[in-house]
């Protein structure tokens, strides 16, 4: 998949990846990307490039994740393990992408995560046709939810969650994508290296605030933040321009959510009563009072049944073909 050069570096041999933080550890052997056929360049971004690739030994269509060595001809190998360790601790569940290898050149240096190839992003779809009523957007949250409760029950945090990184595949199956910001869960007071994490309309108070010790809550927020898109077609912190004004609207929200006959989410009126405490539970201001992914899938608004996914975001006008991971 990639062009040979007249200087040859060795392929990493292997790495260890936690199959869950803190607990048993796995080994994965290096595989040769050219078991795998390019078919076409899907996106692209600071993390690599993401192509369309066909695995030669099965046939299976799968999405190569591309991360070019650096000038000096070293891979940053540590940000690989991470995002390799996370979606193997998450493996098997529905709700979450798979990988499927890790491969290198040996010719580059150059190292790709192979991952199941899925379908279009949820922003793609959402930007053409929001789910047309409540148990449609009940239905995403609740595959959505599940795929967090697995993440955080893992020990890991994704750190980056929002429609560009949720993809839905065939029958309506939601699956959270691009693990390249997530990390193992720190222990309670223990910051973490990286100084902004999340995209800034999705982005949790502490996190804006500066906050670098904090935990799977702001998976939460971000959460609350897809879902109040769901509902409404739209970001619910579109047009912030940066973290003063992201943390003006996020006061002007809490404002509302505590007032006496919360006046926040008016845009929505025939949302329940139900769908109204879970999107303040979701998006509460401190991340201790936030609900847990766990707690949020027992709340009562899922009680209701849903109508099938695919029916909204699938229809037949709609495009299947891949979107990056950035």
């Amino acid at each position: 998949m990639a062009a040979a050069t007249t200087r040859k570096r060795a392929a990493p041999e292997g790495a260890f990846f936690p199959e869950k933080a803190g607990k048993k550890r796995v080994r994965f052997q290096f595989g040769s990307i050219y078991n795998y056929e390019k078919l076409e360049v899907l996106g692209s971004g600071s993390y690599g490039t993401v192509v369309k690739a066909r695995d030669l030994r099965t046939g299976e269509t799968v999405a190569v994740k591309w991360i070019r060595c650096g000038g000096d001809g070293v891979t940053d190998l540590r940000a690989v393990h991470r995002e390799a360790s996370c979606l193997a601790a998450c493996g098997g569940h529905p709700s979450v992408v798979q990988i499927r290898d890790v491969a290198a050149d040996e010719a580059t240096g150059d190292v790709f995560i192979v991952m199941e190839f899925v379908g279009p992003s949820l922003h793609r779809l959402v930007t053409r046709t929001r789910p047309s009523g409540f148990s449609e957007a009940r239905g995403c949250m609740r595959q959505l939810l599940r795929g967090a409760e697995r993440m955080h029950g893992a020990g890991v945090v994704h750190r980056d969650i929002k429609p560009d990184n949720i993809l839905v595949g065939e029958g309506g199956a939601l699956k959270i994508c691009d693990l390249g910001m997530a990390a193992p869960v720190n222990p309670a007071g223990v910051p973490y290296d990286e100084d902004r994490v999340c995209t800034l309309w999705y982005r949790a108070p502490e996190l804006v605030m500066g906050a670098r010790a904090y935990g799977p809550a702001v998976d939460v927020w971000s959460l609350g933040c897809v879902m109040a898109e769901l509902l409404a077609g739209a970001p619910l912190f579109e047009g912030a321009e940066d973290e003063e004004d992201m943390f003006a609207r996020v006061m002007e929200l809490r404002i509302e959510m505590a007032a006496a006959e919360c006046r926040a989410f008016e845009g929505l009126p025939n949302l329940s009563e139900a769908g109204r405490e879970l999107l303040c539970g979701l998006l509460s201001f401190e991340p201790d009072q936030r609900l847990t992914a766990k707690e949020a899938l027992d709340h009562r608004w899922f009680e209701e049944d849903d109508e099938p996914v695919s029916s909204v975001l699938l229809s037949p006008k709609q495009p299947t073909g891949f979107i990056n991971f950035f």
